[in-house]
């Protein structure tokens, strides 16, 4: 899941007969991706926790390794095994032991949805470039931890794909671009993605599916939003957050400069079994999100992936959860309770 997101120094082998280019100095936020936490020991002993406190599994990080922000690890409660923020990231045994039926590798079947390299095609009027396979954290759950990025992505060279197809079918009207995280890519490469976007008049919306704004703030800052900003059409910008802790101060002025650039923002959270699946958490989330100027959009059940059944939150609990906060909270801050079935025409609303 290697992606050309950090810099690179010129080879000191490289013959004098060849010019040397200056290399390109790391920016804030990828000097704190140097300083990510990538190993399990590391980010038990960051926490003063041992292997005692908690069923971690190495076996399940070297299946899906750690990775977590400097950003994210400080909003952990330390020595807490049961932090919230924490069993996000935290590789369990659960992980290991054999998955009830239906869980998989490929749990929404987008090989099926599979138009060109990197590209999937779910929903009519939307295309969906996975422009790279680099995250900030690693969330256990991801429901693309078992995809094949190295075979499937539209960034770099196979961006052509992409605007060709948008050229040939006029039904398409909104370009998502997700990952991995697609911020996660310097604004040199992202700007070669994005620029030649500027041409095609029936593309009127580009949505950008990101957890960085809030597990790594710094991503956010002028050189991206005056990118961002001078997007030609309507910029939709959905964000990911499943618990009220992960949003700091840090993290509020983020989600201001991409309000300040022009984005409308939505959130989209999971809902997960220890995490977040009580009312009280519920409540502080949606109202801590729209306090920042981000509005409700999906919480999801979770995606059948191979490694995270534990997580799971039945669908009756789910329907329960979400009567309890239409009853407490403005309608406009309920999120839409859903769940993905592969194959369907659009998501499917179950309250």
């Amino acid at each position: 899941m290697s992606d050309p997101a950090m810099p690179s120094t010129l080879d000191s082998r490289t013959p004098t007969a060849q010019p040397a280019r200056t290399p390109v100095a790391a920016t804030d936020w990828q000097l704190a991706m140097q300083s990510a936490i990538r190993s399990l020991d590391v980010l038990l002993a960051a926490l003063s926790l041992s292997p005692r406190d908690v069923a971690v599994s190495a076996a399940a990080a070297e299946q899906f390794p750690v990775l977590v922000t400097p950003s994210m690890l400080a909003r952990m409660r330390r020595g807490d095994p049961r932090d919230p923020l924490l069993l996000q990231f935290l590789p369990r045994l659960e992980e290991t032991l054999p998955q009830p039926a239906g869980y998989r590798g490929d749990p929404l079947d987008e090989r099926t949805a599979l138009r060109g390299e990197g590209l999937l095609q779910k929903y009519a009027g939307r295309l969906l470039a996975v422009a790279t396979g680099a995250c900030a954290v690693h969330c256990r759950y991801c429901f693309r931890r078992h995809f094949p990025y190295s075979e499937q992505q539209a960034s770099a060279g196979r961006w052509q794909g992409v605007l060709t197809r948008l050229r040939e079918d006029p039904s398409l009207h909104e370009l998502i671009l997700s990952g991995g995280d697609p911020l996660m890519l310097t604004d040199r490469r992202l700007a070669d993605l994005l620029e030649p976007l500027a041409g095609i008049a029936t593309l009127r919306r580009l949505r950008i599916h990101t957890r960085l704004p809030v597990v790594l703030p710094a991503r956010i800052d002028a050189s991206l939003t005056a990118l961002l900003a001078g997007f030609p059409g309507t910029l939709v910008v959905v964000v990911h957050v499943n618990h009220p802790r992960e949003l700091d101060a840090a993290a509020g002025t983020a989600l201001c400069r991409l309000r300040q650039a022009g984005a409308l923002l939505f959130n989209q959270a999971v809902l997960l079994r220890g995490i977040n699946d009580d009312l009280a958490t519920q409540m502080a989330l949606w109202q801590t999100l729209a306090d920042t100027g981000v509005m409700p959009y999906y919480l999801h059940l979770l995606d059948p992936v191979a490694g995270a059944a534990h997580f799971d939150v039945p669908e009756s609990e789910a329907r329960t959860l979400i009567s309890a906060l239409r009853e407490r909270l403005p309608g406009y801050l309920v999120p839409r309770l859903a769940r993905e079935v592969p194959g369907e025409p659009a998501k499917t609303v179950l309250a």
